[in-house]
């Protein structure tokens, strides 16, 4: 079977005509995914800002990050769920509409007690509108069109990351430190606002139903499409918290580390609940039946360690530009504007090609990484003694954007092309809870190490250990990556 058979077979059987609304309805969809994942990086150039005007603890700033990973990844895989059963249209307007009053909240924070609340909900809101963009596309769009609206949605991903920090860094110069901190939460009010408005024109009705939000597969009966499976919910919730946790709570007793091998735990208690529940006639929050499909389990594997790597890439730079080299927020925000335009083209590209080169795309996306990841090096390295200026990265890191775009969008288009539409939103939530665990495990590895090696080296030495250690975990990606590709190749004689 090749990619583009793969890619039109299954949640195409029925042969429906694509919605003419789809393409306004992918619009309002990467506008307010766009607006929330930029939310991740946009804080980081204001901490200093915030930790000065509101003055905040050490660990209150921390918990400016971390409370909004910790419930943007709790909740996405129920609000998958909830999308796929009462209506993914009404399930993201309600997560816009609280993304947004919490943005207001976070802007109007009068002590960091209130602006870290408000993060804990803007995570909330973040969690439930992510999945029903995921699971919206898988509903609307068809054969090669699904390509090219994950690359959109490639783009928006790529662009928020690369972007962030330099819309941060502008704010924060028009505004000042007192008020140019609160413009990174207040920029997202308007954007929210147009979001729910265009969806209520645009979106399809009814918004919330009490039944099926999508075509169920002939195999499952229509009572257990309606299954919202609450306990399966809370189970996987708490095993995501116990897994995160660690990690973005540092500095306090070592006893929190517990709390992964009780992750570990609820995981397997979560999955053996999904099984009994499945067995009695109900419909689980995750089919575990996906896993068993290649295309689902080797794509959340590459994407969960891509994350885990490359993720730390902006984070290292931005902490190398402003402490080790001295340059401003503005400054380091910079350095990643060409990577945030080709990551954008890049995804629109790989996008609308997945379905004639498959995996093979993905490869090639994996093996660009690794090239700007060492020419990124090699910058650092030769500034060290004089030998190139650090604005050559510039061009380095536009290899990281352009690998950002060839990766992330053909990856979301194969690994959810053979996932029944009635699950779309919950396995779409399922990578993007993976994406969430490997980015808030990779920063804190990383970062730690790099934070250890400055303890006995210089910044270039440092930035040299962190960016091999995004190079050894990007491999592990590659190797899985041309694993899947032999294997399909051999068995079905598939392209990908």
């Amino acid at each position: 079977m090749s990619a583009r058979s793969t890619i039109n077979a299954g949640n195409d059987a029925k042969g429906e005509s694509p919605d003419p609304a789809r393409w306004r309805i992918l619009a309002v969809l990467l506008v307010a995914i766009f607006m929330s994942l930029i939310s991740v990086s946009i804080v980081n150039v204001a901490l200093p800002s915030i930790q000065s005007g509101l003055g905040a603890s050490q660990s209150d700033i921390q918990w400016v990050l971390s409370g909004y990973a910790l419930t943007f990844g709790i909740v996405l895989v129920a609000a998958g769920r909830a999308g796929d059963v009462m209506g993914r249209g009404g399930i993201f307007i309600v997560g816009v509409i609280v993304f947004t009053a919490s943005s207001i909240a976070a802007g109007l924070a009068p002590n960091a007690e209130w602006l870290n609340v408000a993060r804990f909900v803007q995570g909330i809101g973040s969690g439930l509108l992510n999945p029903q963009g995921v699971g919206m596309i898988q509903h609307y769009f068809r054969g090669a069109e699904r390509g090219k609206a994950f690359g959109y949605f490639g783009s928006a991903v790529g662009v928020s990351v690369a972007i962030g920090p330099v819309l941060g860094g502008l704010l924060i110069n028009l505004g000042g430190h007192e008020i140019g901190w609160r413009l990174t939460f207040l920029v997202n009010v308007p954007v929210g606002i147009v979001a729910v408005i265009l969806a209520l024109l645009w979106f399809p009705r009814p918004l919330i139903t009490r039944g099926q939000a999508a075509p169920v597969d002939a195999e499952v009966p229509a009572r257990r499409s309606r299954s919202m499976d609450i306990v399966g919910a809370l189970l996987l919730g708490f095993a995501v918290l116990s897994l995160l946790f660690p990690f973005v709570e540092t500095g306090v007793s070592g006893f929190i580390w517990l709390l992964l091998p009780a992750g570990v735990l609820l995981v397997a208690v979560w999955i053996m609940w999904e099984r009994r529940y499945a067995r009695r006639g109900h419909s689980p929050m995750v089919d575990l039946k996906i896993f068993a499909t290649r295309s689902f389990a080797n794509g959340t594997v590459i994407v969960t360690l891509y994350f885990l790597g490359m993720t730390s890439v902006w984070v290292l730079i931005a902490l190398y530009m402003q402490d080790g080299l001295g340059h401003s927020a503005f400054e380091a925000g910079l350095v990643g504007i060409p990577s945030a335009i080709l990551s954008a083209f890049s995804a629109h590209w790989a996008g609308s090609r997945v379905a004639r080169y498959g995996r093979k795309i993905v490869v090639v996306g994996l093996l660009i990484a690794l090239l700007g990841l060492a020419s990124t090096v090699a910058v650092v390295l030769l500034n060290q003694i004089g030998a190139a200026s650090e604005w050559w990265m510039l061009l380095s890191l536009s290899f990281i954007g352009t690998a950002q775009g060839v990766v992330i969008s053909p990856n979301q288009t194969l690994t959810l092309a053979d996932v029944p539409l009635n699950y779309a939103g919950s396995s779409g939530a399922i990578m993007q809870t993976g994406q969430r665990i490997g980015t808030s495990v990779g920063i804190a590895v990383i970062t730690a190490a790099v934070f250890a090696s400055l303890a006995f080296t210089e910044w270039p030495v440092a930035m040299a250990i962190g960016f091999g250690l995004i190079g050894v975990v990007v491999i592990a990606a590659l190797i899985v990556a041309i694993a899947d590709l032999r294997y399909r190749a051999r068995s079905h004689g598939a392209t990908f």
